[in-house]
């Protein structure tokens, strides 16, 4: 299956050598849940709310997160669900958020640049995560395989608006986050921060509030899930 094309006006950086990461903990799964009906691979469209209904916490933000990243990729027939991300890892993830799920994240694709890409923002937010935990490391490929979407990244996370996907920034990654200091779009601002450390001129003016360029970078982003 082939991947979705990678989101219009986003700069292709040079190739980076993937870096090694600390060794996760694994998240222990509630014991005292009651069983609910097995959740099969055969999800519809509305993927992200069938995964709520079996969710150990379906208020939880990161469970929102990752049933909303799960459920656009099974709309939109995308292989794997979550990219990057090991089939363990992947099966680990389930059963800790949404334990009676059967689902496999699929073969990855073999598009080289944007493989690329996604390991470059992969990187990025693997080294600012507030903890080296294993939850840490699923939300990253789950934030680093929704921006290569099209829409806004709160969309694409099949979040229901951007203020939640600001607070999972600020709350995980809170370093990357105050960097944001102009409420910047996220996919925007990640990839200046890509372009940032491989020295890659981007901006037409040195002064954001003088480009004429701001509303793409700042403007309101408007839209439903």
């Amino acid at each position: 299956m082939e991947l979705q094309a990678r989101p219009t006006g986003f700069v292709s950086l040079p190739p980076r050598a993937s870096s090694t990461t600390a060794a996760d903990t694994a998240l222990e799964p509630a014991s005292d849940r009651a069983a609910a009906p097995s959740v099969g691979a055969n999800l519809s469209v509305q993927g992200d709310q069938t995964l709520l209904r079996v969710a150990r916490d379906p208020t939880d933000p990161l469970t929102l997160a990752f049933a909303g990243v799960i459920g656009r990729a099974l709309a939109a027939g995308q292989s794997p669900l979550i990219r990057g991300l090991p089939e363990s890892d992947f099966r680990r993830l389930l059963d800790t958020y949404f334990p009676t799920t059967e689902l496999t994240n699929g073969a990855p694709g073999r598009d080289a640049a944007a493989l690329d890409e996604l390991q470059d923002l992969l990187d990025l937010l693997m080294e600012f995560r507030r903890e080296p935990s294993e939850r840490l490391t699923w939300l990253s490929h789950a934030i680093a395989s929704a921006a290569m979407r099209d829409n806004h990244l709160w969309q694409d996370m099949g979040l229901p608006n951007r203020p939640l996907l600001t607070r999972l920034m600020m709350e995980h990654f809170p370093e990357l986050a105050k960097r944001n200091v102009g409420d910047m779009k996220w996919k925007k601002f990640f990839y200046r921060q890509l372009c940032e450390r491989a020295e890659v001129p981007i901006c037409k003016s040195p002064n954001c509030a003088d480009c004429v360029d701001y509303q793409v970078c700042f403007g309101h982003e408007h839209g439903s899930t």
